[in-house]
């Protein structure tokens, strides 16, 4: 009884363990304890009104709903800036009296992040993700926070899986 006991133990501590090293979200044991996201303007050719802030609280928010970090103003150990470099509204098939049956927008972020404690995790690279809607629908309103949503949830996503998840 004793024995089985001191295995139960082990057996539980083993498991208590390795849960600081793992956790749901794949990040793993991040070795810092703040996070900078630096407002990303939107330098695309099209310009649509609020949508570098409505990115640069997605991201933030994500970052926080999935860490423990702590979101900072200045000096973060992790630090995201970048901007919005593509806002592009695009038919993508035609109906037979030349006009769009659907239509796609397409978002491109350019994103540098920089870690301090490990420059060799550094990076800047372009994320971008797409929309696809009725031609016939103009994109405003509540269609367009929709598209928003959906094109900026895979963005940040990837963004994140990229610093931090490394998958």
């Amino acid at each position: 009884m004793k024995s089985f006991k001191l295995l139960t133990f082990l057996i539980l501590a083993f498991i208590v363990n390795s849960c600081s090293v793992y956790n749901f979200t794949g990040t793993g044991k991040i070795d810092a304890k703040t996070f900078q996201v630096n407002y990303f303007q939107n330098n695309s050719a099209l310009i649509e009104p609020g949508i570098d802030r409505i990115f640069t609280i997605k991201l933030q928010e994500l970052i926080q709903n999935q860490t423990n970090l702590n979101l900072t103003n200045s000096n973060g150990d992790l630090l995201y800036e970048g901007e919005i470099v593509d806002y592009r509204i695009a038919p993508m098939t035609a109906t037979a009296d030349q006009k769009a049956a659907q239509s796609r927008l397409s978002i491109t972020v350019n994103v540098r992040f920089s870690k301090k404690n490990k420059e060799t995790d550094n990076f800047e690279k372009k994320f971008s993700f797409f929309h696809d809607y009725d031609g016939s629908t103009q994109l405003v309103g509540s269609k367009l926070t929709e598209a928003l949503d959906d094109i900026f949830e895979r963005i940040t996503q990837d963004i994140f899986n990229e610093s931090l998840a490394k998958w």
